[in-house]
């Protein structure tokens, strides 16, 4: 693999955890590791491996552009991801805010659910 790879696999651990990584991995078929190699040399080992701003900023925005987008099934994977990056429970509910205002009430108010959720997992 090449060295984009490395460093996307590299920062998907650190942030998601070896656990999730490693299901991830486990269910991979030829059928999608080029999607999963995409997403580990584009989104994992780009953008996230970027120093430009901050894990914790990196997460409240993920979560925010989740919420906007009405992609939900992803938000408690970036929800337990905050554990890593360094984003508080408050920071989550800040970006959520500014979803309701610019993307809509009903889609920030089913991220925040979900967000309460996975917070309350995390804490047992």
């Amino acid at each position: 693999m090449s060295e984009r790879y490395d460093r996307g696999m590299k920062v998907r651990r650190e942030v998601l955890g070896d656990a999730h990584v490693n299901r991830a991995e486990q269910a991979k078929s030829e059928i999608d590791a080029p999607f999963q190699a995409l997403i580990t040399e584009g989104a994992w080992g780009t953008v996230w491996a970027s120093d430009a701003i901050t894990r914790r900023e990196r997460s409240m925005i993920t979560l925010a552009l989740l919420a906007a987008m009405g992609n939900f099934d992803e938000i408690p994977m970036h929800v337990r991801a905050c554990a890593n990056t360094g984003a508080t429970m408050r920071d989550v509910m800040e970006a959520f805010q500014h979803v309701a205002v610019y993307c809509g009430v009903p889609k920030a108010n089913h991220a925040i659910k979900l967000a309460k959720q996975t917070f309350a997992e995390m804490e047992r």
